[in-house]
């Protein structure tokens, strides 16, 4: 099966994520890819292909003769779509050659040159965008796709000489549970890749220590005639403690290495309010920091409207993973290797994010990721460059050759 059509398969089926549900995976659906790929794997040769009880799939690509020594490595990519837009009925468009102009999405939406500058650098490129209505889902289905048809390609060409191969894919990525079950002894790879990054070219094996904060504001509902002195509207008080946060730490005003508090949600009436926020920074200590800021404002805020009224959940997600992968530099060194000779240009830069490999790496297995030719992940906007994802099949067969060699 091709790339192209591979992927347009994996986008049909709807796997959103809830970070809601209180199971695992926590949406049933995405069980119906996960045996689909489990299925492809054994249709295509694969050895050990299990579907554990979590979901998690996993198959094997025998090493080649005489290679039965060398490292035995991973690629990984997780099923889910974000739960930020629809994933359901995408109708995906190709534009073969981009000619760089607006790409009109439906009647009421274009994605403009003027606000995606990049596009500018796919001119040429064969893309493939969403029709405004929903997300693409290219994260990470491009990176399914990609770890599939090099799967193909490798079980078809044992002239290709590699050693043990392993696969995985993932549930929940998006909603940070994605290898809360992730059985790594069984997996049983040395390193791994996840092929969940964006731009062509990109390595990454510096993420964001992450953590969320959730605070619930108990108000005291009076009759607004009525209300002085007695009143505390609780949503006055979930925006009181947003303002105390700092403006110039919000996504839109951060990036490279510089860290920000992020409103994911805010709901409420006068009598009660919630208010999320997820909290990134990639250095320990300013991270640190920043918890403890959002904390002295509730301790402040309940000092101000009682203590019963705001109560703080701070709950800590994922490290950077560079403490992790840097002791390994043959790791880094040979997916700079692999992309040379795919001729790509490598682009190491740190992740304003995190992937499964950022857990993973903290649970025994070292696990940068690695491009996967998506773009403007999320939303209506999001698009992916054939051209790109291609480079990244050929990255992947590349690493596979490489690592024989240990």
């Amino acid at each position: 099966m091709e790339l192209k059509e591979r992927f347009l398969k994996y986008v049909a089926v709807d796997t959103q994520s809830d970070e809601n549900s209180e199971t695992f995976p926590s949406t049933a659906k995405q069980l119906v890819l996960l045996n689909m790929l489990a299925e492809e794997m054994r249709q295509i040769g694969l050895e050990d292909v299990t579907t554990d009880k979590y979901g998690y799939t996993m198959g094997t690509i025998p090493a080649s003769a005489g290679c039965e020594n060398a490292p035995v490595i991973g690629f990984i990519a997780h099923v889910d779509t974000s739960p930020d837009m629809s994933g359901a009925n995408v109708r995906p468009r190709i534009i073969e050659c981009y000619d760089g102009c607006d790409i009109v999405l439906n009647g009421a939406v274009t994605m403009r040159v003027e606000d995606f500058p990049e596009l500018k650098s796919f001119v040429g490129h064969t893309l493939i965008h969403t029709d405004g209505t929903t997300l693409l889902g290219a994260d990470d289905k491009a990176g399914v796709a990609e770890i599939m048809t090099a799967a193909e390609y490798l079980m078809s060409h044992p002239e290709i000489k590699h050693g043990k191969i392993r696969i995985g894919f993932t549930p929940d990525e998006e909603v940070g549970r994605g290898v809360d079950y992730f059985d790594v002894k069984a997996f049983g790879a040395d390193f791994a890749y996840t092929m969940d990054g964006g731009y062509e070219g990109e390595l990454e094996y510096e993420n964001f220590n992450a953590a969320s904060a959730k605070i619930s504001v108990q108000g005291r509902n009076v009759h607004p005639g009525y209300a002085k002195g007695k009143m505390i509207n609780a949503i006055q008080v979930a925006c009181e403690l947003n303002a105390m946060l700092p403006v110039s730490q919000r996504p839109e005003h951060t990036e490279g290495y510089e860290g920000f508090y992020h409103c994911v949600g805010i709901e409420g009436t006068v009598d009660s309010a919630r208010i999320s926020y997820i909290i990134r920074d990639h250095d320990m200590q300013s991270f640190e920091q920043k918890k403890c800021w959002i904390a002295s404002c509730v301790e402040l805020l309940q000092k101000r409207y009682g203590r019963d009224t705001l109560t703080l959940t701070l709950k800590d997600q994922y490290y950077n993973m560079s403490k992790m992968v840097e002791p390994h530099p043959q790791v880094i060194d040979k997916a700079m290797q692999a992309m040379r000779d795919a001729d790509v240009e490598p682009v190491v830069r740190p992740i304003r994010g995190g992937t499964d490999g950022a857990r993973l790496s903290f649970m025994g297995l070292p696990c940068p990721n690695i491009f996967a030719g998506g773009m403007n992940f999320h939303g209506r906007y999001e698009y992916c460059s054939l051209n790109s994802m291609q480079k990244a099949v050929k990255v992947i067969i590349n690493l596979a050759s490489l690592w024989r060699e240990c």
